[in-house]
């Protein structure tokens, strides 16, 4: 997901088409768009795409009074014949003072998935500095009776962004997935833990890349485990924005 760290990994329930519509003049908007390309695809810690690689890419729009909205996709591999994601989202953001704030909707859609798996979340972040904190709260989801993604979810998460020499970058974000079904008979355990550690390389016209580590508490036996389980997971990553 493009929009978050929240990910800023899956990313909003409105269309694209339909937040433009709503949005204001366009005489003080910008349109761009971003591709990338990954050695895996992480979504807060667990991989989407059974730990292949990954290409990515989106559309956003911004307006200079703070309202955005966007869309993004990419290839997954959940095992199930599932082949792509396609996220829409649509936000607000801006600062008080020194004080950063980002809210919005991000809508996960998993369009030609066998079942019906796609959900929905509000999410919020306030960054100070080189911190944030944040949290994405799963308010609608197809998922049918008690699972994982499903209505009550919540993800929060801290992090901070470091500038260094020669335009490096240092990140760390540690995270928690909190289900609402966690331990039910029917799902097990499922919440678990995470941390992120990135250093990024700003190359200009070449875009950015990334050397990425990530952890997941999460036990071979649990609900998300197999191919998620707990040892740490390596990447690669690059990205461009027009």
């Amino acid at each position: 997901m493009k929009k978050q760290t929240l990910t800023r990994s899956g990313l909003f329930g409105i269309g694209l088409s339909a937040a433009l519509l709503v949005a204001p003049s366009v005489a003080s908007a910008d349109m761009s768009a971003n591709v990338s390309a990954g050695s895996n695809y992480l979504f807060r810690g667990v991989t989407q795409t059974d730990g292949a690689t990954a290409v990515q890419g989106g559309l956003d729009y911004e307006h200079s009074s703070g309202f955005y909205a966007g869309t993004w996709g990419s290839n997954v591999d959940f095992g199930d014949g599932t082949s792509y994601e396609l996220d829409l989202y649509a936000g607000y953001s801006g600062a008080v003072d020194d004080l950063g704030y980002d809210f919005g909707y991000v809508y996960y859609a998993y369009p030609d998935a066998p079942d019906s798996i796609d959900f929905g979340e509000i999410y919020g972040e306030l960054s100070y500095g080189i911190g944030s904190v944040g949290l994405a709260y799963t308010t609608n989801s197809d998922v049918s009776g008690e699972g994982l993604f499903v209505q009550g979810d919540i993800y929060y998460y801290a992090a901070v962004e470091v500038p260094l020499e020669n335009n490096f970058s240092a990140g760390l974000l540690v995270g928690y997935y909190d289900f609402t079904d966690d331990k039910k008979g029917s799902v097990g355990e499922a919440s678990y833990g995470h941390a992120a550690a990135s250093v990024t390389k700003d190359a200009g016209d070449f875009g950015s890349f990334s050397v990425n580590l990530e952890y997941a508490d999460i036990e071979s036996g649990d609900a998300l485990g197999s191919v998620n389980s707990d040892d740490p997971k390596f990447w690669l990553g690059w990205s461009k924005s027009f």
